[in-house]
């Protein structure tokens, strides 16, 4: 499954709010990303027509067991690039906002290497390529 970034986005921010609340309500969506209400709507209903997400009767939103995959992998490329990113001296607020853009385009195995590499080098002390 190929979600466009604004896709990937709702999907991570959804992630985030819900481990931070049971609660995850559209408003909350919209607050965090800085997005319109008609905004969120429209891509809150690509996400449910795609089976990602699910509403209940309070109107919270979940994600569906195929959207928690997906999130938990952006998010995991979005932590892991931040990290790696500050870990070679880049300040945190920079990082952050590459390793958002770069997630999103990124391959599997591109990620997959930079992941082994980035766990080799921080497992090993005596690596002069990383600063401490």
């Amino acid at each position: 499954m190929a979600l466009q970034e604004s896709g990937e986005m709702y999907i991570e921010t959804i992630f985030v709010l819900s481990q931070e609340s049971d609660k995850v309500r559209a408003i909350d969506i919209g607050e965090y990303m800085g997005y319109s209400k008609p905004s969120v709507s429209r891509g809150l209903g690509l996400l449910k027509d795609e089976g990602l997400i699910k509403k209940d009767s309070d109107g919270c939103i979940k994600l569906t067991k195929a959207g928690e995959i997906l999130a938990k992998n952006i998010y995991e490329r979005h932590t892991v690039l931040t990290a790696m990113f500050t870990k070679l001296g880049v300040d945190e607020k920079t990082a952050a906002e590459d390793a958002c853009r770069v997630e999103h385009y990124i391959s599997d195995k591109t990620f997959d290497a930079i992941k082994a590499h980035y766990k080799e080098f921080t497992n090993t002390s005596s690596s002069r390529m990383y600063p401490e």
